[in-house]
């Protein structure tokens, strides 16, 4: 490909990708691909001549996007934002085509130079204090991107490692340095991310996770006690990550509380915001940083929520110094004629080269301007208080924990097992993603407002789909406590029942297994088998004598309502016919009912149009295949036999078989 090629492509390139996430509401937000899918789409071997461009473009949709996650799109609900914007995009193209490796301040000044200067920008953007800043009287710090929160966790702990390793140096000058690293001790609460466990593991840092309050909220007693606890075992403290904005609930570690105690106690203060980081934009949220001023490290994701795409993570630290005399080798081939007087990013981090990042984060800020970056937070987390409000209104949800900023926690009243089940469905939907969490034993479903597209209209959608996959799943539910016993295949479509099905099966326990999945509009259709109890007797159990046979076949008959209800059984079926059931009403919310023939009134399951149906199709005789071969008619018993149900469909031999 030459440059005249490169021109044409790159606009069709650029016609794609607008195209793709304008349109990217269309498309189903999760793949429905296997692991290997790709394999048998790919060649054995990589091409030895060169394919047209044609061949290659046609492959993205072919190849590609059948197994891509959407995550721009606003049915995206899983995880944390991990949005772009269109002035993001255009600062990577043309960082792309720079392509320098910023390892120091002579490998591209310019690289440098801006990093520098849009991250003073963004520390007073979110109101962090002035010691962060490379341009300050006195400031010792400053800022830089790194590629992850992740990495940027692990730095700190390396940083606080070595400083107070070197501090136990004072006074155990001949203790090596493996020594004094196995008593050291980090902190984080029982809600922090992953990654600090991670960065223990390869630190070898022993990390605590200390329990949090009611709100989910480390507080500083529990610090506190923690740390004279393992001081009296011989351990060092050296560090505690405090997290804003919690990857299960989205909850608030206590800084103005935390941080005198780490002050106190000589610990690295590291202050995780990843995901809330970007809220700090807007005044009025800043009430979580109360206690900043403490922190030798604060760390977000501008890549999260503040629309620059993936990687872009912003990192200050209080004494650059620290990350110096950590991370600093210094050979010749990297020397220049400026070191010391420049900053070299490269003495800050773990890896040598750095992508030219701060270019993205310079045109999305100059594009959008503070004030448009917090109305987009402002947007985000109203749409998030309206989809908390309709889940608040449903009697069958509860949300465990409270709402903070974009995310909602919720799950189905009826238990963990009802909660799993529903997000299963919504996930084989492709209808939007979500992901669980867990919170004090309780299975909870995390929902966050991702898109900067996200409009009312998609968030009413998006709780049409929920509430009904709920309602089909609490109904299937209630018809299990209804037909136990029976052998009954029964079909919910919509939010009620069109069709019941006989069948015998073997004895055995009740057991339920989906046979379909939630469409994606009516939350679909889904089939499930209960087998009856070993004790459960059937009319053909009873009536199946002749010939020996249990096969049954209707016959349509104007002269019979039902199967004959003479013999020694039936007056424990009809007792047990009478027993008080669970029904289904149409929003799902279960009552009990003493007689049965106020079913058809009362419940959602089994209302008009579905009892037509079963009049229609299933109110006929059910006889021993002996008695329609020989002709044989025996009389049945009559609807003055079942006016206690006060409804004459009740006689019909398969609703019976399923209410006994």
């Amino acid at each position: 490909m030459q440059a005249a090629e490169y021109n044409r492509r790159g606009k069709e390139l650029i016609d794609y990708i607008t195209e793709y996430l304008t349109q990217i509401r269309l498309r189903r937000v999760s793949p429905d691909v296997q692991p290997g899918y790709m394999r048998s789409l790919l060649p054995e071997n990589a091409p030895i001549e060169p394919e047209n461009w044609e061949e290659i473009f046609h492959d993205i949709e072919k190849i590609i996007m059948p197994g891509v996650v959407h995550w721009q799109s606003p049915y995206m609900h899983a995880y944390f934002p991990a949005l772009n914007s269109w002035p993001s995009l255009l600062g990577d193209m043309l960082a792309d085509a720079i392509n320098c490796l910023g390892f120091t301040w002579a490998s591209s000044p310019a690289c440098t130079e801006l990093e520098i200067n849009v991250l003073d920008w963004l520390c007073k953007a979110l109101g962090l204090p002035s010691h962060f800043l490379h341009h300050h009287a006195g400031s010792r710090g400053g800022g830089m991107l790194q590629s992850t929160v992740s990495e940027c966790t692990l730095v700190s702990l390396l940083a606080a490692r070595k400083t107070k390793i070197l501090k136990l140096k004072e006074t155990e000058a001949d203790t090596d340095d493996s020594v004094l690293n196995s008593r050291l001790v980090a902190y984080a609460s029982d809600q922090a991310h992953s990654s600090v466990e991670k960065a223990g593991l390869i630190s070898l840092v022993k990390i605590r996770f200390l329990p949090t309050d009611e709100q989910f909220s480390l507080r500083g007693e529990t610090l506190q006690t923690a740390i004279e606890e393992d001081r009296r075992k011989g351990l060092v403290p050296v560090l505690l990550c405090a997290t804003l904005g919690t990857t299960g609930v989205c909850s608030f570690d206590c800084l103005s509380e935390l941080g005198p105690v780490c002050a106190r106690e000589g610990l690295w203060l590291h202050v995780d915001a990843a995901y809330a980081g970007s809220a700090f934009l807007c005044p009025e949220l800043r009430g979580f940083l109360n206690g900043i001023d403490f922190a030798d490290s604060f760390v977000f994701n501008p890549s999260k929520w503040m629309m620059v795409h993936f990687d872009c993570t912003a990192f200050w630290v209080k004494d650059k110094y620290k990350l110096q005399q950590t991370f600093t080798v210094d050979p010749v081939y990297l020397r220049h004629e400026n070191s010391g007087a420049a900053t070299d990013f490269m003495h800050w981090q773990i890896p040598l080269s750095r992508r030219f990042r701060s270019l993205k984060l310079w045109f999305v800020m100059r594009s959008f301007g503070v004030r448009n970056l917090q109305e987009h937070i402002r947007h985000g987390i109203d749409m998030a208080k309206l989809f908390e409000s309709f889940v608040s209104a449903d009697p069958n949800f509860e949300i465990p924990a409270q709402r903070h900023l974009g995310l909602v926690v919720f799950c189905l009243k009826g238990g963990n097992s009802l909660t799993q089940e529903l997000l299963r469905e919504l996930t084989k939907s492709g209808t939007m993603y979500l992901i669980p969490a867990v919170i004090s034993s309780k299975l909870v479903i995390r929902f966050t407002v991702t898109s900067q597209f996200t409009t009312k209209e998609d968030i009413v959608r998006d709780w049409d789909i929920i509430h009904h996959t709920a309602t089909a799943i609490l109904a299937k539910k209630a018809v299990d406590r209804i037909i136990s016993g029976s052998g009954e295949v029964l079909t919910a479509h919509s939010d009620m029942v069109d069709r019941v099905e006989a069948r015998d099966e073997e004895q055995g326990t009740l057991e339920c297994q989906p046979r379909g999945n939630i469409d994606t509009q009516e939350a679909g259709h889904i089939t499930y088998m209960a087998t009856r109890p070993q004790n459960a007797m059937l009319p053909s159990d009873t009536y199946g004598h002749q010939n020996g046979l249990d096969h049954r076949r209707t016959t349509r008959s104007l002269s019979c309502n039902g199967e004959m209800l003479t013999g020694p059984k039936d007056s424990d079926l009809l007792r047990l016919l009478s027993k008080d059931v669970i029904t289904a009403t149409r929003n799902v919310s279960c009552i009990k009912e003493g007689v049965l023939s106020k079913i058809p009134e009362c419940a959602g399951i089994l209302e008009k149009r579905v009892s037509r149906r079963l009049t229609k199709q299933y109110s006929v005789p059910v006889f021993s295949q002996c008695g329609i071969r020989c002709g044989v008619i025996r009389p049945c018993c009559s609807f003055m036999a079942l006016q206690i149900f006060n409804k004459p469909w009740f006689a019909c031999s398969r609703v019976s078989s399923a209410l006994t």
